[in-house]
């Protein structure tokens, strides 16, 4: 008979809830959970690290006499109705942590390959004038109106690379590594941002809109410009407490739709609807953005009509994306995930000796040798 370990019911009933998984999920998988967390009976050591990997738990912290305190290890500029901080989720630790060990692994690379640092880390401050600091990332990132895709979604994918070519480390994922039953919320976060002068991180939750993503990294690279790190919920709804939040978002904002043009081109006797999609097509963003511009702009009612008009427009669009496709190609997605930039410095580095295979697949996220040569191949590195 195997030995039982004692632990606290306590503990188990706090890894229970923090996993987020309901109580019947987890008793049809452990009939015996309730008698464990009242303390009638208790796990042998082998149920007890099935249950802590069934709930994204260390084992080591059932094993406490307290539940742990875990807290971001980033500024967290999250809030609910911009009234306070929410407490994180396995899924968001585990994804800064994956983060923050990459961004050490390319922080060494950098400095043995002789990598410039990201200059314009810190170039900017809060007392920046917004038009300014938009008008200086614009023309850096070449992200001027002119300067853009053909629509919204490619114009994501075209600043994403334009980032990545500036030396900063751009990851989009929506869920924990690979792990599809481990989606990242966007009602969460939306990104967030690690500072390093040789290795910036920039991490969306592409779990998101495509729209919401953009207006996303925007907000990070701004708190880049910064050089202030943190995790927030970079949205078009709030009005938050946080300067640094605010001057973020009022940034993104101008730098995909200048203040000064939308005044211009607004056409008030056209039905907003009408109004919105014009103007989204003409900036290369969605008609939310372009409804907040309006906002903004003094255009668009006070702030109960404006967030009105944006619930609607919101379902909206909603409805308009079910109808859409998702997924796609291993290949075309993991570069994504992880950052392109990133993905090639690993390859190469392991195609060079300098990084072993096991190493380089928990870097990438996965453990087949012909993904890796393949991935290799797709990237141009082979």
């Amino acid at each position: 008979m195997s030995a039982r370990v004692e632990v606290s019911g306590r503990l188990l009933a706090w890894a229970r809830a923090r996993s987020g998984i309901e109580a019947a999920d987890l008793e049809r998988r452990f009939p015996s959970l309730p008698d464990w967390e009242s303390g009638e009976r208790s796990p042998t050591f082998k149920q007890l690290e099935s249950f802590a990997q069934a709930t994204h738990t260390p084992v080591g912290f059932l094993f406490l006499d307290e539940p742990p305190e875990e807290k971001v290890p980033i500024p967290d500029f999250r809030t609910i109705a911009d009234t306070g901080v929410r407490h994180p989720s396995p899924e968001l630790l585990d994804t800064i942590f994956s983060c923050q060990a990459r961004q050490e692994w390319y922080r060494q690379f950098a400095l043995l390959n002789g990598e410039a640092s990201f200059g314009y880390l810190g170039s900017a401050s809060l007392s920046t004038p917004i038009e300014r600091a938009a008008a200086e990332m614009s023309t850096a990132l070449r992200f001027h109106v002119n300067e853009r895709g053909p629509s919204w979604d490619e114009t994501l994918r075209l600043l994403i690379d334009r980032a990545e070519d500036a030396g900063i480390l751009l990851m989009v994922n929506g869920v924990v590594g690979n792990n599809t039953h481990r989606k990242l919320d966007p009602e969460e976060f939306r990104g967030f941002v690690l500072v390093d002068p040789l290795a910036p991180v920039i991490f969306i939750n592409g779990a998101d809109t495509k729209a919401a993503q953009l207006f996303t990294l925007v907000h990070e690279l701004a708190h880049l410009w910064l050089g202030e790190p943190g995790v927030d919920d970079a949205n078009l709804t709030t009005a938050p407490t946080s300067q640094t939040e605010r001057w973020c978002n009022a940034v993104a904002a101008e730098v995909l739709v200048p203040l000064a043009t939308v005044r211009d081109e607004f056409d008030d006797l056209q039905p907003l609807t009408a109004e919105l999609e014009r103007l989204a097509r003409r900036y290369k963003v969605s008609t939310l953005v372009v409804l907040r511009r309006l906002y903004d702009a003094q255009l668009a009612g006070d702030w109960a009509t404006y967030r009105s008009a944006y619930d609607v427009e919101l379902h909206r669009v909603l409805e308009f994306l079910a109808t859409a496709g998702s997924g796609g190609n291993f290949y075309n997605t993991q570069p994504l995930r992880v950052s392109r930039r990133f993905s090639r410095a690993v390859i190469s580095s392991t195609l060079e000796g300098q990084t072993l295979y096991n190493e380089a697949f928990q870097l990438l996220g996965f453990k087949s040798t012909a993904t890796f040569h393949q991935l290799a191949e797709q990237l141009g590195v082979a």
